[in-house]
């Protein structure tokens, strides 16, 4: 389709896409459809040369819904914004954000509808790079009889499994959100199929034994890892900020810039609805 306001770059044909001509912190209403628009075809859109100050990225998620709340900060008793969520990468980090591919809290009984992360410092000598990926051509490049035995099963998503990744283990008295959702869900937007596990967050399918869960889950997270034909690659700049779809895009954190750093802030727009089953 062609756009108003702003230029449209695809970075593949099936995910990602470089956005030139808008002001994230100034948008008037033609430029918002067109980024809409630009949203629902591409899934993750890349504004480089943003002037965001924390009030001005969170107007921008607020375009597209509700804010979330970190539950690392509501609670856990994380200090700072409950809408924001913090990455700071230095010599001193035992581990990165994001190294493992994701969807962000995927525990939550209503997981976000997309996230918005602002990098605002890069390492010097290179690296940082974000890779993403679409989950509804990872579903349909599995084999038939894959995509069939998926359908109608159910997975259950702990964020406790996330933070042990981190090294933090629950203490008496806290919680954090775990939730059942379907292996493949319907994108509310396109109706498509969409992959809905991940590596960091998803522990378990319900309707099968221990040994076929950890089976199918491996065999599912190596092929969202290792097809690169479902992958784009953002390559960071200062002052870029990437808008991606939480519901069909997985994301990997490449920590490659030790002992440099990476700083940066994300928000979370909340969805309206929990994820549905996919139905043929």
């Amino acid at each position: 389709m062609s756009y108003r306001n702003i230029e449209v770059s695809t970075i593949t044909p099936t995910i990602g896409a470089e956005v030139a001509g808008a002001d994230l912190a100034r948008l008037d209403d033609q430029t918002l459809a067109d980024i809409r628009h630009a949203f629902r075809k591409h899934l993750v859109l890349v504004f480089r040369d943003q002037q965001l100050s924390r009030d001005q990225q969170k107007a921008f998620g607020r375009h597209f819904g509700e804010l979330q709340t970190h539950p690392a900060k509501t609670n856990l008793g994380v200090p700072g914004d409950p809408e924001i969520f913090d990455i700071n990468i230095t010599a001193t980090t035992k581990v990165a954000n994001g190294e493992t591919w994701h969807t962000d809290l995927s525990c939550e009984p209503v997981p976000p509808l997309a996230s918005a992360l602002y990098i605002t410092e890069v390492p010097p000598s290179g690296g940082g790079d974000t890779l993403f990926a679409n989950m509804t051509e990872a579903y349909r490049s599995l084999s038939q009889p894959i995509r069939d035995m998926l359908i109608g099963l159910t997975a259950f998503h702990s964020g406790a499994k996330d933070l042990k990744q981190y090294g933090y283990e629950l203490k008496s008295g806290q919680s954090y959100p775990s939730a059942t959702h379907p292996v493949v869900i319907r994108h509310p937007d396109s109706g498509a199929p969409v992959l809905f596990v991940n590596e960091s967050f998803t522990e378990s399918i319900h309707e099968l034994s221990p040994r076929e869960s950890g089976a199918v889950l491996d065999m599912l997270y190596r092929h969202i890892e290792t097809n690169t034909r479902l992958h784009c690659r953002v390559k960071w700049q200062a002052r870029t900020l990437v808008l991606w779809d939480n519901r069909a895009v997985h994301h990997h954190a490449v920590w490659d810039y030790y002992p440099e750093t990476r700083r940066g802030e994300r928000v979370t727009v909340r969805s309206n609805t929990p994820p549905e089953p996919y139905a043929p």
